[in-house]
């Protein structure tokens, strides 16, 4: 699809990579339970390409386990219970975030989440964080049955605000957000600026559209 704004409604992001910078919190989480285990700390920017695979990528990263290997759940709900435990702590939005929201709500376009993260997390965030208070709809990673790449999520974040999904945009910067959103029939961005992860290759996703800064969705809307 060629990229128009003509009939966009509405525009719905992830979370994590998208609007929100919550490296800092997980990389944090994981390496609290490295040092527990009497392992050296390891920094920031070690954690930090990983964060888009959530839970299985903090693992990886932290003690290069996959997630058929043994133990592995036992470590993940260690890590979900840490990262609990700090997730508001270190997480702040992406720069140009805040004023790009302000002013979608300013020309009156309703915006959403939709993440793969699971309630119990994305509400403390959005509870904790003031941005969220103009959000229509926040959909969380088991608000329905599936998850994204599944339409399922976006589709339920559409019918939610009222409107046809083809009215609506999806911003995320990872692979399977793009794919979610063309399953679900809406126009697709891709956030360049996010968690892209190693060798990711953006140019392939076949996104209707890529973005380098969060202000570039404005351009893209044709908004001032």
């Amino acid at each position: 699809m060629t990229w128009t704004c003509e009939g966009i409604r509405a525009v719905l992001f992830d979370l994590d990579g998208t609007l929100i910078d919550s490296a800092p919190d997980l990389g944090a989480a994981v390496d609290a339970m490295r040092v527990r285990r009497g392992l050296a700390s390891l920094p920031l920017d070690h954690y930090r390409p990983f964060t888009g695979s959530g839970a299985r990528g903090m693992l990886r990263a932290a003690f290069d386990v996959a997630s058929e290997d043994d133990g592995y759940d036992l470590l993940k709900e260690e890590f979900f219970t840490e990262y609990a435990s700090c997730l508001t702590q270190r997480t702040l939005p992406f720069d140009e975030v805040v004023d790009m929201l302000d002013l979608l709500v300013a020309v009156g376009m309703p915006w959403g989440v939709v993440t793969n993260k699971a309630e119990r997390f994305t509400a403390p965030i959005a509870r904790s964080m003031a941005l969220f208070k103009t959000a229509a709809v926040v959909i969380s990673g088991d608000t329905t049955p599936h998850a994204k790449p599944h339409p399922q999520p976006l589709l339920e974040a559409a019918r939610r605000m009222g409107l046809p999904p083809h009215a609506c945009a999806y911003v995320g910067d990872d692979e399977r957000d793009i794919r979610a959103g063309k399953a679900a029939g809406m126009r697709t961005v891709a956030a360049c600026y996010g968690y892209l992860g190693a060798g990711a290759d953006v140019a392939t996703w076949g996104a209707d559209a890529m973005v380098s800064s969060p202000m570039q969705v404005l351009k893209l809307l044709e908004l001032p």
